[in-house]
């Protein structure tokens, strides 16, 4: 939106106060830009109030929510107290048959002093591998046939013998022979017959 110089012509910007060509002076309203009457546009909003429709809206999810769990609990609730225990069965015989007497079991053989209770190898790993914890002995028990594999990287360290010395007789008497003490690369450091 230029303006025209009155003395010469020349189109001037709007913001000058003297034409840039024969330096005559601009009217006031031609040298001050004009500013628009209309809406500027751009990004700005109006500000409005606060968005009462989408909190009710929010509220109405909540309450409907909560009163669909609320009844699937209740009928839950009622079902049960609406079904009655089942009532007793009297016999309608007076004289019932007699029965035979249950067979008699045979009373399990005690363990020997020397065998522990426990019979089960991965039981006894576990055990190990629990021992080994107490201690900060960390190890990975795994039994292959009557053989324990024990992966550390405290193989080396003489607490760990002692350990496995504890629970030598466990390992045993869940018919486990041999130890082996294994890095965590797979090198074997001892092996030992339980």
């Amino acid at each position: 939106m230029n303006t025209v110089c009155p003395a010469c012509g020349v189109a001037v910007v709007p913001g000058y106060v003297k034409c840039p060509k024969c330096h005559a002076r601009l009217s006031l309203r031609a040298a001050r830009p004009q500013r628009p009457a209309a809406d500027p546009g751009g990004t700005t909003l109006d500000r409005k109030g606060f968005p009462i429709a989408a909190v009710i809206v929010a509220l109405g999810v909540a309450a409907a929510i909560i009163l669909v769990f609320g009844v699937r609990g209740s009928s839950k609730k009622t079902e049960a107290e609406a079904s009655p225990p089942p009532e007793p069965i009297e016999a309608s015989n007076p004289n019932p048959p007699s029965r035979a007497p249950p067979p008699a079991i045979a009373p399990a053989p005690t363990p020997a002093a020397s065998q522990p209770a426990t019979q089960d190898p991965a039981a006894a790993a576990a055990d190990l591998e629990g021992t080994l914890r107490k201690q900060r002995l960390w190890g990975r028990v795994v039994i292959t046939g009557p053989r324990v594999d024990l992966r550390s990287g405290s193989c080396g360290d003489p607490t760990m013998r002692s350990a496995i010395d504890s629970k030598r007789p466990l390992l045993r008497g869940a018919g486990l022979t041999k130890l082996r003490c294994l890095e965590q690369s797979g090198a074997v450091v001892f092996e030992r017959d339980l």
